[in-house]
């Protein structure tokens, strides 16, 4: 089996669930992101900012209901890294269904 890179940055579970979000809407707010990955606020803040730091998503406040709402949403490189890390993905599971149906 080739080496397959896996993005380390998008790979842990919390992360992969808040790209995939990214990868099909503009932009996610704060609270929706913490309903989906199931995280507390702060271990959802700590998945964000290691995802700013990596430039793969940016953060935004904006007003919403009278309070302020954190929305994030993916860089140009965010998208890029996350299509790479899916066709990486997609790699191993071709890899995988092809060892089983040989056997």
């Amino acid at each position: 089996m080739t080496p397959v890179a896996l993005d380390s940055q998008l790979h842990a579970p919390a992360r992969l669930q808040i790209a995939t979000v990214l990868a099909t809407a503009d932009s996610a707010e704060f609270a929706r992101l913490r309903e989906i990955t199931g995280v507390s606020d702060s271990v959802l803040s700590k998945h964000l900012a290691a995802l700013v730091e990596a430039g793969y998503v940016s953060l935004t406040k904006s007003p919403l209901d009278g309070r302020s709402r954190t929305w994030a949403s993916f860089t140009r490189q965010g998208r890029t890294a996350f299509a790479a890390h899916m066709r990486a993905l997609q790699a191993l599971i071709d890899s995988a269904e092809q060892a089983i149906a040989a056997q």
